[in-house]
């Protein structure tokens, strides 16, 4: 556990650490987001977040690499995680920064994405098989098992931008989801003693740590934004951690039955579910209303939680309570044996959530300005 703790607490000091920089940066630069219609921000904000994200990341890396028994889950068979998440983050992190300044078009980010899972795939990174609900594991040839992984890579990848619709809300749900990962892969190693020590922990392990140092700038109002450096980075980890975790476990050796053999790819589609299904339903309305399914507009969730009366900060803790709810109930499902006892604080907590959205919250009272009397209630007629 000590060589995790020490890959968060340098993953997020950097990111931290950094963030005030970058923004200074991305001011010269001229990466600023300019408010939209559509958009919640009202004055030019930094972007390029994604760039202190990633030298948190390169820091992490370079410390557990200096760490004797995490170097040598790293250099451990055909893998090299180090040259893996160097090279293709940092091919992410380029096409995100002009992207950000220029605005690239989205065939040229599309083929990005896809050079990046290459890059995963050439090192190593990929998915080799599938767990099967018999419990055994259908392994993949590279003819189904590499465009698999890409189509994992660059789905997660636009999931996490999808999501980055609010100050703090891709930060907070992608870090939600990175501790929730790495939460189950200590955890189950711990319980069926096995090795706690390997290298999609500490992905996800710095994951969380980068989200962790870049949230305080970028909770609401935010600061900076990550723009899609941040989003698509942080996205390109999510997806190896997922990768790298699908079927690590012999399924023989479990002793909760199959369930924790099948978390690592139920995960991340339950933390993205709420945007997906918000996604979906953005191309059908739009469809309907004649107009392009990519065409933006001010009905998507968040909108609608605004719309209610919630503030920005309210709407995007809302949204970490139904992540957190599902990450945690999948987690309590592979670990607990008493099934009914998980799910029955699963469902009081998704209760409490649903009152809280749904909820009228109670609005201050504006003061009047400076001269004028408070408006008088009309007295009651007798």
């Amino acid at each position: 556990m000590r060589e995790y703790l020490l890959a968060i607490l340098v993953a997020a000091l950097v990111s931290y650490l950094l963030t005030p920089s970058v923004r200074r940066f991305a001011v010269w630069f001229g990466a600023q987001a300019v408010p939209r219609e559509r958009d919640v921000h009202v004055i030019p904000t930094p972007r390029l977040g994604g760039l202190a994200m990633f030298g948190g990341m390169v820091a992490a890396l370079v410390v557990a690499t200096g760490l004797p028994e995490m170097r040598k889950v790293l250099a451990d068979g055909d893998i090299n995680v180090t040259r893996a998440f160097l090279l293709s983050g940092g091919l992410i992190v380029l096409i995100g920064i002009a992207d950000d300044r220029w605005e690239v078009d989205a065939l040229t980010k599309f083929a990005g994405q896809v050079a990046a899972a290459g890059i995963f795939i050439m090192q190593g990174i990929q998915v080799y098989a599938l767990p099967l609900p018999t419990g055994e594991s259908l392994t993949l040839p590279p003819a189904y098992g590499v465009p698999l992984t890409v189509l994992v890579v660059v789905a997660t990848i636009n999931a996490v931008n999808f999501i980055d619709g609010l100050d703090g809300l891709a930060a907070g749900v992608v870090g939600i989801a990175a501790l929730g990962l790495f939460s189950y892969a200590y955890l189950l190693s711990r319980v069926n003693g096995l090795t706690t020590l390997s290298a999609a922990t500490l992905i996800a392990a710095v994951l969380f740590g980068m989200c962790a140092g870049f949230l305080p700038h970028n909770f609401s109002p935010a600061k900076i934004f990550m723009g899609d450096t941040g989003s698509m980075l942080i996205g390109l980890l999510l997806s190896a951690s997922t990768i790298m975790l699908t079927g690590q476990f012999d399924p023989t050796v479990l002793t909760n039955g199959l369930f924790p053999f099948f978390v690592p790819m139920l995960l991340v589609p339950a933390v993205a579910a709420i945007p997906f299904i918000d996604m979906l339903l953005a191309v059908w309305r739009r469809t309907n209303q004649g107009r392009s399914p990519f065409a933006p507009d001010k009905q998507h969730l968040h909108h609608r939680l605004l719309e209610l009366g919630h503030s920005t900060r309210r709407a995007v803790l809302i949204m970490y309570v139904w992540v957190g709810l599902l990450a945690s109930g999948l987690i309590g499902f592979a670990l607990i044996d008493a099934a009914w006892k998980v799910l029955g604080i699963t469902v009081g907590v998704a209760v409490v959530g649903l009152l809280l959205m749904f909820g009228r919250p109670r609005r201050r009272a504006v003061p009047p300005p400076d001269g004028e009397q408070p408006a008088q209630r009309p007295a009651m007629r007798v």
